[in-house]
């Protein structure tokens, strides 16, 4: 299937492409344990759902599955502060998208969402920047079908 993509970075302006669906987002601070990693692709897995895959371009044997947690958390609404927004390009007032990362198991009762350290992007750019919310209660690992 093809679509039209806007393919992002923080360095260049969107540029319009042919291509299969996907969105490339860079990383201006790494992801937690994948620090040599910047440039992936956020890419539909099922129009029915909610998991993205966030695949590695550097590496193709990385790949995450995220979700936008508005769809499965109600009232997850973390304070990320002028830093963290700034550190992706948005300005005060500019709205950012957020992703958690699902950690799959073997059931959907088993499987797992990082609510503590969400992934913020920029949908203009396409800048991204995991962010750890400190002095926060929301749970490393709090259970999908919860």
């Amino acid at each position: 299937m093809s679509s039209t993509v806007i393919v992002m970075d923080s360095e260049t302006q969107p540029t319009v492409a042919e291509t299969t669906d996907l969105t490339e987002v860079r990383f201006a601070a790494p992801l937690l344990g994948l620090e040599h990693l910047s440039r992936f692709a956020l890419v539909e897995l099922d129009p029915d759902s909610p998991l993205l895959s966030l695949e590695s371009l550097e590496d193709a044997a990385v790949r995450l599955l995220v979700l936008d947690p508005a769809l499965v958390v109600e009232g997850y609404a973390p304070a990320l502060d002028g830093v963290s927004r700034a550190a992706v390009g948005l300005a005060p007032g500019e709205e950012g998208q957020l992703f958690v990362v699902v950690s799959p198991g073997a059931s959907l009762e088993e499987s797992t969402i990082n609510l503590l350290a969400p992934i913020l992007v920029n949908p203009v750019t396409g800048t991204a920047a995991q962010v750890v919310l400190t002095g926060s209660s929301y749970p490393l690992r709090q259970p999908l079908a919860a």
